[in-house]
């Protein structure tokens, strides 16, 4: 007797993944109108006959939640930004709380990442922390919207797009550290990290921080921003480049933690005292920036609430509720980097 065919000897005739198959046999918009119609007919050929079963048990609810990680360049070998660990913790608590199992992976598990927990449901919905370049990210998320994935992200408001993000107010958050640096009576101040669109929350944080300056009767210098993205080693390099660039300037206000503490090293080993001659600033409040010589000032962007919220607004989701963007409320946290 002949075997029954399977959606794999499908894909096979085609030469297309699996999923893809799974996807076209469901009319799915994912899949080009050319692809689709030579899936279908292959299927009909071999007289493929979908499980209903196995369809049945894909939309019944898991009662797991799938957090999705962007693999970041680190100095150890977790791949993981330090600012999504204490937000890791709070997210599996939330899920804890409402009865639901986490299920952590990463992001580009495979060229398809998107799809995977859709089609195999093993998750009822998906929250994405961190992105690395956020114009080749968005191209991820308006498929997720398209095939009606229930997700939910940590980061700023994504303009034309009908989707829900969690985050901190950047701008205001960058308005305040820099305020808070004038205060100190800094007057040339300069902003290590991203202002372009591929850094979104960078971007508002330099937003705020040009605002600040505007607000207090300071020229905003473009020659004292200096682009760093996310890591030590960016923050050092970046720092060393200022300095290079012979700009006058009195204070750092970095973008992240981490761009601040490399630039602190940058500052120590070309021989400028902090704070005395040059105060530095950061932005996210990670374990380590109270343990840094001096211990950094910085924004506070509250990983317990956060967590919550994630947790919060996808179960709406999943339940049908309508659900919106929020924004958490930055706090200052000052410490003796920028002389208090």
């Amino acid at each position: 007797m002949k075997d029954k065919a399977t959606s794999f000897d499908i894909a096979y005739r085609a030469g297309v993944s699996q999923s893809t198959v799974s996807r076209a046999l469901r009319n799915s918009p994912l899949v080009n109108e050319a692809t689709r119609t030579k899936i279908q007919a292959i299927a009909k050929e071999l007289n493929y006959k979908v499980d209903k079963n196995a369809s049945n048990l894909r939309t019944q609810q898991s009662d797991t939640i799938a957090l999705l990680l962007f693999e970041d360049p680190t100095n150890d070998d977790s791949a993981i930004n330090p600012f999504f660990l204490s937000m890791l913790g709070s997210i599996t608590r939330a899920c804890s709380n409402k009865g639901y199992d986490l299920l952590v992976s990463f992001q580009q598990a495979s060229d398809d990442w998107h799809a995977d927990f859709e089609d195999s449901n093993k998750a009822d919905g998906l929250i994405l922390l961190g992105y690395g370049d956020f114009v080749d990210f968005e191209e991820k998320l308006v498929q997720l919207t398209e095939q009606g994935t229930h997700f939910v992200r940590w980061g700023a408001e994504v303009e034309d797009l009908s989707l829900v993000s969690i985050g901190c107010d950047n701008f205001q958050g960058g308005k305040e550290v820099t305020e808070h640096v004038i205060n100190q009576g800094r007057k040339n101040i300069a902003f290590l990290g991203s202002a372009s669109s591929h850094a979104p929350e960078f971007f508002d944080r330099y937003k705020g921080h040009c605002e600040a300056l505007k607000s207090h009767n300071l020229t905003v210098n473009p020659e004292l921003q200096f682009n760093a993205l996310y890591t030590e080693e960016a923050g050092y390099k970046a720092a060393c480049r200022l300095i290079e660039s012979n700009e006058s300037f009195d204070a750092i206000c970095a973008a992240s933690d981490l761009i601040a503490i490399g630039a602190m090293r940058a500052l120590k080993e070309h021989g400028k005292s902090i704070p005395e001659e040059v105060t530095v600033a950061g932005f996210d409040d990670i374990a380590i920036a109270s343990f840094t010589f001096p211990p950094l000032t910085t924004v506070k962007q509250d990983t317990k609430i956060a967590g919550e919220m994630l947790v919060e607004s996808l179960l709406k989701l999943i339940a049908g509720e309508d659900v919106s963007t929020s924004l958490i409320k930055p706090e200052l946290v000052v410490r003796k980097s920028c002389g208090e």
